[in-house]
């Protein structure tokens, strides 16, 4: 594999760990993804600064949300920035019985000590993928 090969799997990698952590509530997983200094502004609009809070906020909100809902993740786009910053675009599909909504998130990674992190995050509702 070529050197943008190997992180494009870890990139990929760090998404499916996204979605297997909000699918079975896994705070400490999703949580450990973030840098310390993290960024996050959820699909609903809340701006979260720095990974504690980040985690108190997930702490809250995970738990027993994904009891009727699944969620899935899905790699769209990868722009290296640099070798170490990947901004990367997120197709997320929400499904709670026969009603769901699409998402797309962009992350941007930064790779710390030779492991990716998520370093910013947005999600943001797709209103109309016509």
């Amino acid at each position: 594999m070529t050197t943008n090969e190997v992180e494009l799997a870890a990139i990929k990698q760090i998404v499916a760990t996204v979605e297997h952590a909000q699918n079975n509530e896994l705070v400490d997983e999703f949580v450990g993804l973030f840098r310390e200094d993290a960024i996050w502004t959820t699909g609903h609009g809340k701006r979260l600064f720095g990974r504690d809070t980040i985690a108190a906020f997930t702490r809250q909100v995970l738990p027993g949300a994904m009891s009727d809902t699944t969620v899935t993740f899905e790699v769209e786009h990868v722009l290296f920035l640099r070798p170490d910053v990947a901004a990367v675009k997120v197709r997320q599909v929400s499904r709670t019985g026969d009603e769901g909504y699409v998402g797309t998130p962009m992350y941007v990674l930064t790779k710390e000590e030779g492991a990716w992190k998520i370093t910013a995050a947005q999600n943001t509702v797709v209103v109309d993928e016509g």
